[in-house]
C-alpha cells in the first residue's frame, strides 16, 4: 500500500528564494519541452529525451536529473491521448518532481534537495502519525513532489507500506451511510451528522451571500471558506473511518458497506427530493468516507465488501419481508408482516452485515 505524506517545510528566507527560482526555472523548462512535444507530436519520454535533453540542460542550466524529471512531467501530462489536441502549459510555481538522486530525507526533522544554488537542507515538520509510518520500516519511494500551496511549501512524500495479512471473516460489521447519521453500525452505534449538517448549512448560506456580493474580497473569502469546510469534512471522515476499522479489527470481523455508486445521481433525479436535500447530497462526502474506510481497513488487514444497497432499509431481518410500508419514518422501522420494530438505520446496517456474509460465503466454503 502506498501512502502520500504531506509534510510541511520551513525554509529560511534565502532558501525560500532559492526554491522559488528553481520552481520558476524548472516549469519554464517544462513549457519549453511541452512546446516541442506538441509541435512535433512526440510524447514518449525516451524520444523527447533523445531529441532535446542537452538543449534543455544547456538553456536552463538545470542538473541532469532535474531535466530528466522535467521531461517526465511533460510526458506524463500527455499520457492520455485525448488531451494531446491542446498545448499543455505549466504554472511558474507548479510542483517540482524529485527522486532519490536529488532528494534525501535525512531524519524526521530535515530534508535535503537540489536547487539552482546547489543542494540545501530544509527543516520540516512531521506529525506523529507520519513519523510512525516512516519509522516502522516502511520504504520511502524514489519520487516526491515539492509544491507550493497558499504560500507554504510542502513535500509530498510517497511511502510504501506492506499490507497486513487479510483473513476471510465469517462475520461482518454492517455500516449504513446516511445524511442524518453519517454512519450507523449493525452493533447499534451511530455517528451523528448533525454538527456537520449545521455547519454546512451555515456555510451554504454564507456562500450564497458572498456570491451575490461578487467583490474581489468576497471571492477571496469564498476560496478560503471552501478549503476550511473541506478540511473539516475530511477530518470528520478520518475520525469516523478510523473508529469503524478499530471496532471491526478488535472484534475480528470484516466491514460490509453499501455499493453506493451513482447514488447522488439516482437520488437527485427523483421528483420528491427537494432543493435542500439535493444540496445536502451534493455536499456529502460519502465516497471519501468509503475510501478512507477501505484504505485504513486494508492497512489493518480487515476485509471490506460492497453489497447491493437495494431495499436494505425496507427488509425485515427477522422474516425477510420486503415492503416500502416497513419504513414508517426516517428513524422507525416496523415490519407489516411480523411486527418486528427497530431503528431504521440500525435495521439497514444489520441487513448490510448479513449481505456481507453472503458475498464472502462462497470463498469461505472453498
Amino acid at each position: 500500500m502506498l501512502y502520500t505524506l504531506k509534510i510541511k517545510l520551513h525554509p529560511s528566507a534565502e532558501q525560500r528564494i532559492a526554491i522559488l527560482k528553481t520552481m520558476e526555472c524548472v516549469n519554464a523548462a517544462c513549457n519549453f519541452i511541452s512546446n516541442f512535444a506538441f509541435k512535433h507530436k512526440i510524447f514518449s519520454k525516451i524520444k523527447i529525451q533523445q531529441e532535446i535533453y542537452y538543449l534543455v540542460r544547456d538553456q536552463f542550466k538545470l542538473s541532469a536529473q532535474m531535466v530528466v524529471r522535467a521531461i517526465g512531467k511533460v510526458s506524463e501530462s500527455y499520457m492520455n491521448k485525448e488531451t494531446r489536441d491542446t498545448l499543455h502549459q505549466f504554472k511558474s510555481h507548479g510542483a517540482i518532481v524529485y527522486d532519490q538522486r536529488n532528494l534525501t530525507v535525512k531524519n524526521m526533522d530535515t530534508v535535503s534537495f537540489v536547487t539552482l544554488q546547489g543542494r540545501i537542507t530544509v527543516a520540516m515538520t512531521v506529525c506523529n502519525y507520519y513519523a510512525e509510518i516512516i519509522n516502522n520500516g516502511h520504504r520511502v519511494r524514489g519520487q516526491a513532489d515539492l509544491c507550493l500551496v497558499d504560500n507554504i511549501f510542502y513535500l509530498l512524500l510517497v511511502v510504501d507500506s506492506p499490507d497486513a495479512p487479510e483473513n476471510i471473516r465469517k462475520e461482518f460489521l454492517g455500516v449504513d451511510l446516511g445524511i442524518v447519521k453519517i454512519a450507523t453500525t449493525s452493533d447499534g452505534k451511530y455517528y451523528s451528522g448533525a454538527t456537520v449538517k449545521n455547519i454546512r448549512r451555515r456555510n451554504f448560506k454564507l456562500r450564497q451571500k458572498l456570491q451575490s456580493k461578487g467583490t474581489k474580497s468576497a471571492k477571496r473569502l469564498l476560496k478560503k471558506r471552501s478549503k476550511k469546510e473541506r478540511r473539516f469534512a475530511t477530518d470528520v471522515n478520518h475520525c469516523i473511518s478510523k473508529k469503524l476499522v478499530q471496532v471491526a479489527k478488535g472484534t475480528e470481523r470484516g466491514i460490509a458497506l453499501e455499493n453506493l455508486t451513482g447514488i447522488r445521481k439516482r437520488t437527485t433525479e427523483r421528483k420528491t427530493v427537494n432543493k435542500t436535500m439535493r444540496q445536502e447530497l451534493s455536499a456529502w462526502a460519502f465516497n471519501q468516507l468509503r475510501q478512507f474506510i477501505q484504505y485504513k481497513a486494508k492497512a489493518a488487514g480487515v476485509p471490506v465488501v460492497l453489497v447491493d444497497p437495494r431495499n436494505t432499509s425496507r427488509t425485515c431481518p427477522i422474516c425477510g419481508h420486503v415492503d416500502k410500508a416497513n419504513r414508517k419514518t426516517q428513524a422507525k422501522f416496523v415490519c407489516v408482516k411480523c411486527g418486528h420494530s427497530a431503528n431504521a438505520d440500525i435495521n439497514a446496517a444489520t441487513n448490510i452485515a448479513r449481505r456481507g456474509v453472503a458475498v464472502i460465503q462462497p470463498y469461505a466454503v472453498a
